[in-house]
């Protein structure tokens, strides 16, 4: 096995609080890392490190941990610009735009919908992020929802089967239910670690109460874990239906009651926010804040995806949460790296602890404050080992 030391490290974020200053970041500052067959084997002082097979110097630049996307839908064909552009002028967002992306993913090939996806992963790993959960969800039909799986399996682990992103055009509600929760999800389950559930019964497209817990009961059987998309258009039962069945995530959380705040912060299930998407489509930001203040845990993902959030800048996030959704600077880190990884329910990811993955990204920049007093400017990049 060859190890590598990293050195030169300004300042070193582990989001391991037993070193460093302690800190929910555990920052180290003059650092090395020490990996070895994938794994972190030692961190601290750069005049303390141990010798290593190979040496890596990033010349007083920063290290974080890999940024954790957990929410993306990469598996698509075509855009909707021409939808951003009249949204721009005025049209509200509704939903009803997925069917535009349906029928461009069900014309591309399998071969076209892998190179897509495999384009997106490295276009994120060039920002910055290490693990990225994906999802079907334009496809919604038995052998497209296989084809969006099997081009996601390719490119991580953290697979999500969204059968049930919205009811197709021309097809009738509850055969389509017992489709998603029968055919389609026998079918998906083998290539998915997760189910989830657009849960907006404000929504024509979408699934109300009944029909989210039929999907997300009959994934469970299945032996999938649970993610909900829950209250990003209006007031809804997603989070509490989230939290009442254990999801691992609930998802956008922009419009939340004082029941379902006090619900997320008596539960395990993480606040997962996706500032891209109130960006993109001018709605109202969730209270990130608050959901802080209120014990809640959260993650921070891009939501990547062709009508409401054509972004995969984690660390847009990260200045969207500080600018409009008032998280501090290291909460927005620690939401984007420790919060995602919550969220995916994993602990091996978002830490920078002796054991967990060597995960890095290098920040042009000698503090992870940067990520927010720096938008827009590609400052972050995963390291190659």
């Amino acid at each position: 096995m060859t190890s590598t030391l990293v050195t030169g490290i300004a300042e070193l974020v582990t989001n391991d609080p037993a070193v460093g200053d302690g800190s929910p970041l555990g920052v180290l500052r003059g650092a090395a890392v020490v990996a070895e067959d994938g794994r972190v084997r030692w961190t601290g002082p750069a005049a303390a490190a141990p010798a290593a097979d190979r040496r890596v110097d990033v010349g007083g630049r920063a290290v974080v941990p890999g940024f954790v996307d957990s929410h993306s839908h990469l598996v698509f064909a075509g855009d909707r610009a021409a939808e951003f552009a009249a949204r721009m002028a005025g049209q509200p967002y509704d939903g009803g735009g997925i069917a535009t992306t349906v029928a461009a993913t069900r014309r591309a090939g399998a071969a076209e919908l892998g190179g897509l996806a495999a384009a997106r992963v490295a276009e994120m790993r060039a920002q910055g992020t290490t693990t990225v959960e994906v999802k079907s969800g334009y496809g919604l039909t038995v052998e497209h929802e296989v084809a969006s799986l099997t081009a996601a399996a390719a490119v991580t682990s953290e697979t999500t089967f969204l059968g049930a992103h919205v009811v197709p055009p021309g097809a009738a509600r509850e055969e389509y239910l017992a489709l998603v929760t029968g055919e389609m999800l026998r079918a998906c389950a083998p290539l998915a670690r997760w189910i989830d559930v657009f849960c907006e019964p404000g929504s024509a497209r979408a699934f109300d109460g009944d029909e989210a817990r039929a999907v997300l009961t009959a994934g469970r059987a299945a032996g999938l874990g649970l993610r909900v998309h829950g209250n990003q258009l209006g007031p809804g039962p997603g989070v509490q239906l989230a939290v009442e069945l254990g999801a691992a995530s609930v998802d956008h959380c922009t419009h939340l009651s004082d029941a379902d705040v006090a619900a997320l912060a008596d539960g395990d299930t993480v606040a997962t926010l996706l500032p891209g998407v109130e960006f993109a489509t001018r709605s109202p930001y969730p209270d990130g804040r608050g959901l802080l203040d209120a014990g809640v845990t959260v993650a921070l993902a891009t939501d990547c995806n062709p009508g409401t959030c054509y972004s995969s800048s984690m660390p847009l996030m990260i200045a969207l949460a500080v600018r409009e959704m008032h998280l501090t600077p290291a909460e927005a880190l620690w939401a984007a790296t420790a919060g995602g990884a919550r969220a995916l329910r994993r602990t091996d990811v978002g830490t920078l602890a002796v054991g967990a993955r060597a995960d890095l990204a290098v920040l042009a920049a000698p503090s992870s404050v940067h990520l927010a007093y720096r938008p827009g400017v590609p400052i972050a990049s995963a390291l190659e080992l």
